[in-house]
């Protein structure tokens, strides 16, 4: 049986306990707050898989699930991988991209899984969009326009940035296989905690069909809980709300249609796109724990980790310098 090793079980790890302790492997839990310890003696861990020190716990386990504050990711992983381990760690994978790129590289020479958490990629309806714009379903895709917003507590360890700009990043880097050629970006820190709480950022992809704009739009003040996606190609536009259950996707068969001089809107049909009601946490964990024993890479490895977070880098010196960033994506 797969032996894992979680590491951090604060708002979103226990998550991970939970999810972790329905698979089929040997869990161990290391937390620092001995407190949190109860939520998984609550779950019938026995004690000696429990500890406020990973150290003790880590030679026995084939891989750890690092789930601590974004800080902390770029060590904890080097350990591990350099150990032998394979790993999952949540997004970000690291803060800085020179980091991100050295786990990637240290993954691959040492043929270890290094599999960061970007969690909607494992979501049936990104699955859906992406296998009908793999189809060619969209046409020529012209703009993705995403909005990952809501009045909520504002993460301490990053911005909104990187702690939600990056979830759509990555989804449309996955959507389109490329990375933006130029990044340019408005942040505002309204909170004055010298951290951005609201972000705009604009990412001019240039793929084989022709150029794809995309607009991904994050803050912490907007009323309700937003996590949208909208995709428009010139046979096909869809809209996706993640909050959903089941009915995720609406498209819609519009197209603009030249006549002569002028263009006429063309409305087609509207239909409703049925999605497995299926938890990603549970896809992306499961998917982990069949990577470390098939050594199939994951879906969402340590590059794309690492191009996440270097368009990251890129939004904020945009937004620092007032400039458009040339990043080259390909």
């Amino acid at each position: 049986m797969t032996r894992l090793l979680l590491l951090g079980i604060g708002r979103w790890g226990t998550n991970h306990l939970r999810v972790l302790h329905s698979l089929p492997v040997e869990l161990c839990v290391a937390e620092t707050d001995p407190r949190r310890l109860d939520t998984a003696r609550k779950l019938g861990l026995p004690e000696a898989r429990l500890s406020t020190d990973y150290r003790p716990l880590a030679d026995a386990a084939d891989g750890a699930v690092i789930v601590t504050p974004a800080p902390s990711h770029f060590e904890l992983c080097r350990e591990f991988l350099e150990s032998g381990k394979d790993v999952f760690v949540e997004k970000p994978i690291t803060l800085i991209s020179a980091e991100a790129k050295r786990l990637a590289e240290l993954a691959e020479a040492r043929q270890r899984i290094l599999q960061v958490g970007h969690i909607f990629r494992f979501d049936t309806a990104s699955e859906w969009l992406r296998s009908a714009l793999r189809a060619g379903a969209f046409g020529r895709v012209q703009m993705l326009r995403s909005n990952f917003s809501g009045f909520k507590r504002p993460r301490n360890d990053s911005g909104v940035g990187f702690a939600d700009a990056i979830h759509f990043v990555d989804l449309f880097n996955y959507f389109l296989d490329h990375t933006p050629a130029r990044v340019t970006a408005v942040m505002k820190d309204f909170l004055g905690r010298g951290l951005e709480d609201a972000s705009l950022l604009s990412l001019e992809y240039q793929t084989p069909q022709g150029p794809a704009w995309g607009l991904v739009e994050t803050n912490y003040f907007l009323p309700g809980k937003f996590r949208e996606v909208t995709i428009t190609g010139t046979d096909l536009s869809a809209v996706c709300d993640f909050n959903v259950a089941q009915y995720k996707i609406k498209t819609f068969a519009n197209r603009h249609v030249k006549t002569g001089a002028e263009y006429k809107a063309e409305e087609g049909a509207l239909r409703q796109i049925e999605c497995a009601p299926e938890e990603p946490l549970l896809a992306e964990l499961r998917a982990f724990v069949d990577s470390i024993r098939t050594r199939q890479p994951p879906r969402a490895d340590g590059w794309a980790g690492y191009d996440a977070v270097r368009i990251l880098e890129a939004a904020m010196e945009s937004a620092k310098t007032g400039r458009t960033v040339e990043l080259g994506g390909g």
